[in-house]
């Protein structure tokens, strides 16, 4: 029984000694936080500086970036309109040269086409007729 007893209170004690660390650790957490508070508040606050700062710094640059851009784009425009009218002009003008050039070439197979059709018209209805003609002539063997 004399262990029993003493192994009682060995690990009662050391309940009581844990549950002691405990609200001491907790104890000193809440003075932590407390104490840290102050600092806390002048970090955020010189976060908030700084980005004002950074924004008043960079405010001008942006704008004379944008600036920059906008004119380049200006003058990019300005440059490039004469080019894009010449290579228009120049496609036109290609354009109208490959039509003129092509068109004899063009009537000529419209007029061959025409004359293809005409004859082969022809002789279908010579094909036609003469087998219409074989067909009513009783007396002629057909081979």
């Amino acid at each position: 029984m004399g262990v029993s007893s003493f192994l009682k209170n060995l690990f009662g004690s050391a309940k009581e000694t844990t549950n002691e660390l405990i609200e001491h650790a907790e104890t000193a957490i809440e003075e932590t936080k407390v104490a840290a508070q102050p600092y806390v508040d002048k970090a955020e606050a010189f976060v908030e500086e700084t980005v004002d700062k950074i924004k008043e710094t960079a405010t001008p640059h942006v704008e004379k970036a944008e600036a920059f851009v906008e004119e380049t784009v200006n003058k990019i425009k300005e440059t490039t309109a004469p080019h894009i009218d010449k290579a228009e002009a120049f496609i036109d003008d290609s354009v109208a040269k490959a039509k003129e050039a092509a068109a004899p070439y063009i009537e000529k197979a419209e007029s061959l086409i025409e004359d293809a059709k005409t004859k082969g018209a022809e002789a279908l209805n010579n094909l036609t007729d003469n087998k219409k003609t074989d067909e009513g002539d009783s007396d002629t063997p057909k081979i």
